[in-house]
C-alpha cells in the first residue's frame, strides 16, 4: 500500500514537470511581429499648391524637419510688411519729440504767470497742447505694439505654409511632389513611420496567462534574413482571452535606436527569468 502510495506520488511530479518543460519550450517558441511604434500620415494645415517636397520615400526624419513646403510668395511678402512697421520707431521718436516741446513750453509759461507776464488762457492752452501730446505719444507706443503682435501672425500665417516632422522616423511612403495640390481634406503628402523603437507583437497560448508580467525581459530574435538577438521589454499584456482561439496578445517595445532592426519582419521570442503560474 506504501509502495502504491509513492508510486502515485512520483507519477504527479513526472507528469507536472512535463507540463512545465512543455509551457516553458512554449515560451522559447513563441512567434512575433515587429512593427513600427506608430505610423502618421502628414498633410497640409491649409491648402496651396507644393512648391518643394525635400524627403523622399527612405529618408530618415527627425522631429521638427522641414518635409514641405507650399507656394508662399504673399505670406512672405506679408511678413516683410509687418516686419518694417515692427522695427519702425520714427511715429514714437516723433511724438516723444512732440511731446518733451510742450512740456517745456508748458513749463515756461509757469514761470511766466507767477510775474504775470503770460496769461491763464495761454498757460491753459499749453497744458491742452502738452496733454494732447502725451497721448498720442502713448498711441504711438500702443500702435507699435500692435504692429509687433501684426508681425507674430504673419509669421504664423507663414509658417503654415510649411509641412514639418511631428515625430523621429522614416518616410514610408510619398504621396505628392512639387507642383501638386495639397487640401487638408484629402491625400496626405507624406506617410511617416516612428523606428527608433519598435512594438513587437506576440500571440500567445492561454497556458501561459498569467506568467507573464509588465516589465520582463525577452529575446527577440528577427527572421534568419536579419539575425541577430536584441533584448525587449514586455510592454502590455492584454488582459482579454480570445474565446475562439484561446489566445491572448502581448506587445514588448524593442529600442532602435540606430535603426538597425527593420519593421514589417517576424521573428520568434523568448522571455527571460519567467516564472509560470500553476
Amino acid at each position: 500500500m506504501q509502495f502504491n502510495k509513492i508510486n502515485w506520488i512520483m507519477g504527479i511530479l513526472l507528469i507536472s514537470t512535463v507540463c512545465l518543460n512543455s509551457s516553458v519550450n512554449a515560451l522559447e517558441e513563441l512567434d512575433c511581429v515587429i512593427e513600427p511604434q506608430s505610423t502618421v500620415e502628414v498633410s497640409s494645415a491649409t491648402v496651396g499648391v507644393l512648391a518643394s517636397v525635400r524627403v523622399d520615400k527612405g529618408d530618415k526624419v527627425k522631429k521638427g524637419q522641414l518635409l514641405a513646403r507650399l507656394q508662399s510668395g504673399v505670406e512672405e511678402a506679408n511678413v516683410q510688411l509687418a516686419k518694417m512697421r515692427a522695427d519702425s520707431r520714427l511715429n514714437i521718436m516723433v511724438m516723444q519729440a512732440r511731446y518733451e516741446l510742450n512740456q517745456r513750453s508748458q513749463d515756461r509759461l509757469e514761470e511766466l504767470i507767477k510775474t504775470h507776464a503770460t496769461s491763464e488762457k495761454e498757460l491753459d492752452e499749453a497744458r491742452a497742447r502738452t496733454v494732447v501730446a502725451k497721448h498720442e505719444l502713448e498711441k504711438a507706443k500702443v500702435e507699435q505694439q500692435l504692429a509687433q503682435l501684426e508681425l507674430k501672425r504673419a509669421k504664423e500665417v507663414l509658417e503654415l505654409r510649411s509641412i514639418r516632422s511631428p515625430i523621429n522616423g522614416v518616410v514610408v511612403k510619398k504621396f505628392k511632389s512639387a507642383g501638386e495640390y495639397v487640401d487638408n481634406q484629402q491625400q496626405p503628402v507624406l506617410k511617416l513611420a516612428k523606428v527608433d523603437l519598435l512594438n513587437v507583437e506576440v500571440v500567445a497560448p492561454v497556458s501561459l496567462f498569467g506568467s507573464i508580467k509588465k516589465g520582463m525581459k525577452a529575446k527577440v530574435m528577427p527572421k534568419e534574413s536579419i539575425g541577430g538577438i536584441y533584448t525587449a521589454k514586455v510592454f502590455i499584456v492584454d488582459p482579454i482571452i480570445d474565446a475562439a482561439s484561446g489566445t491572448f496578445g502581448i506587445r514588448l517595445h524593442l529600442p532602435n535606436k540606430k535603426y538597425k532592426i527593420p519593421a514589417g519582419v517576424g521573428c520568434q521570442v523568448e522571455f527571460i527569468n519567467s516564472r509560470l503560474v500553476p
